[in-house]
């Protein structure tokens, strides 16, 4: 790419200047951070293994950005040497290593990302194709034109395209953008959960800002006609560092997978969560059963699991079992179904992870559904709609009913369960007495015209009501010897009292 600099930004035959040094170090440095990153982006987020016929698309921007970086070092002869050997090549490293290998597929990365955030957003569906299928079908443009290039050989011997092969292969490298801008511009309109439309953004932004620093250079070496020494060194060395802030830029943007944010170092605040809707605010999943009731264990297991307490007990039962996706599936549908349907954007958040983690082939909690469930999620047209798992559901909850309920009311994970229940009642019984003594109730001093709860009627007739207390009171009293009952009768009188003043106060 960058050979479309006249021959003398090289500094063919000189010896290199100390700024050639400050960028060969600075490029170094990169590609470290690069390399760190990467593993401390597995270290870190936990990012499941590398498959057989899977690469991850961040492995391959940080491959990308790597041999971006060494081919300009090699292409612009920033390390100097005295003999030139074949790995000097001008079309190895900057046809094929600068262009489909580098920077083409630096662009393919994210295209493809945008791709996906398009389908997932606006077409509401999953992508018909996986990112890393699609990545070698976007490079093939850039490919065809390297092929072009090495079959017509148009370098002279100081590596120097001529003017027309310099706008072909400009041209090719604003075609990958306007194409990542198209694609960015569709999506526009999505509120976003994570950022990744301003990541996008600057994506392009840093991409514009490298082609234009490129252009200019070039411009300028084409229309200085009195070559100097201090132009060639500051073409090269701002070429070099525009191209180093690029490549970081694109490493730490966050790329489309909010609970692993794979391409950063920062963990942010998803460290802090256990599960995606906990990422996404959905507020704690599961229905808590009044405090002091006891739950009632012969209803279905479907009605169980809807308690938060006795689905995280049937997990852990589930987990010890080396069965626990059935119960990991339906806990992440329950938080599912708790977003509202009008919030389309959070909802394809999370179907797309249940997805990813509960229903595609291999995928790391794989449930046991039938191929024809399976296929009916993936290929659904709706990733928000609130039936999406509802036939997946139903399914595993019968395989929980005969593989799993039976084992549960024998192990220690139940016998825990009802300690932990008979704990909490004992300690809110003695609660339960005490705010037994709130027993007055709030009286409006509103006219019956405004009061919408219709309370006026309630005051006219507090008075014989009040009477009528007393005499209950009194009957009470008399037919009862022991001391409790005399202390009851104590307590309801002073409650008919506030009554009665209550609304005393009312009617003046």
């Amino acid at each position: 790419m960058v050979k479309m600099i006249p021959n003398h930004v090289y500094g063919e035959g000189k010896v290199a200047s100390p700024t050639d040094y400050v960028a060969v170090g600075i490029s170094a440095l990169t590609i470290f951070i690069l390399l760190c990153g990467t593993f401390f982006a597995h270290l870190i987020h936990g990012v499941p293994e590398i498959k057989k016929k899977q690469v991850q698309l961040f492995v391959l921007q940080t491959i990308a950005s790597i041999i971006f970086l060494l081919s300009l070092v090699i292409s612009l002869n920033l390390i100097k040497s005295k003999h030139r050997h074949i790995w000097h090549s001008c079309y190895l490293w900057t046809v094929w290593l600068g262009g489909p290998c580098g920077f083409g597929l630096l662009m393919s990365c994210r295209i493809a990302q945008a791709h996906r955030l398009y389908y997932l957003f606006v077409k509401r569906r999953l992508p018909p194709i996986k990112p890393y299928q699609l990545v070698p079908l976007i490079l093939i443009p850039w490919v065809g034109i390297a092929a072009l290039v090495q079959a017509k050989r148009p370098f002279n011997i100081y590596c120097h395209l001529g003017n027309q092969w310099v706008i072909s292969w400009a041209l090719l490298h604003h075609f990958y953008l306007f194409v990542l801008v198209g694609i960015t511009w569709k999506i526009r309109h999505i509120e976003f959960q994570f950022d990744e439309f301003k990541e996008l953004v600057k994506g392009v932004t840093v991409t514009l800002i490298f082609l234009g620093v490129w252009i200019a250079i070039y411009v300028a070496n084409e229309v200085h006609h009195e070559k100097t020494a201090s132009l060639m060194v500051a073409s090269r060395f701002t070429l070099m560092l525009t191209a180093n802030v690029m490549v970081l830029s694109f490493f730490f943007m966050s790329m489309s997978r909010p609970l692993f944010n794979q391409l950063s170092m920062r963990k942010r605040e998803s460290d802090k969560f256990e599960t995606m809707g906990q990422v996404l605010g959905i507020p704690d999943s599961g229905l808590l059963f009044p405090t002091g009731l006891p739950l009632n264990l012969d209803e279905p297991i479907e009605k169980l699991l809807e308690q938060k307490k006795f689905r995280h007990s049937f997990m852990a039962f589930a987990d010890s079992r080396m069965a626990g996706e059935s119960v990991h599936f339906y806990d992440e549908v329950h938080e599912l179904n708790k977003i509202p349907i009008t919030d389309t954007a959070r909802r394809i958040y999370l179907s797309g992870h249940i997805i990813e983690q509960h229903i595609s082939v291999g995928s790391p909690m794989e449930i046991n559904i039938s191929h024809q469930m399976r296929q009916e999620v993936l290929n659904t047209t709706d990733l928000a709609h609130p039936d999406l798992f509802k036939h997946a559901i139903n399914e595993m909850v019968q395989l929980m009913r005969m593989n799993l309920e039976k084992d549960y009311w024998s192990s220690p994970f139940y016998l825990q369960f009802k300690e932990e229940i008979k704990a909490e009642v004992e300690v809110s019984e003695p609660l339960e007495n005490i705010t037994s003594w709130n027993c007055s109730p709030k009286v409006s001093s509103v006219n019956a015209v405004d009061d919408p709860f219709h309370q006026d009627s309630l005051t006219k007739n507090s008075e014989a009501q009040y009477q009528f207390s007393l005499q209950i009171n009194k009957d009470s009293a008399e037919e009862t010897s022991s001391q409790s009952s005399q202390t009851n009768f104590l307590s309801s009188s002073r409650c008919s009292f506030a009554n009665f003043s209550s609304n005393k106060r009312g009617w003046s």
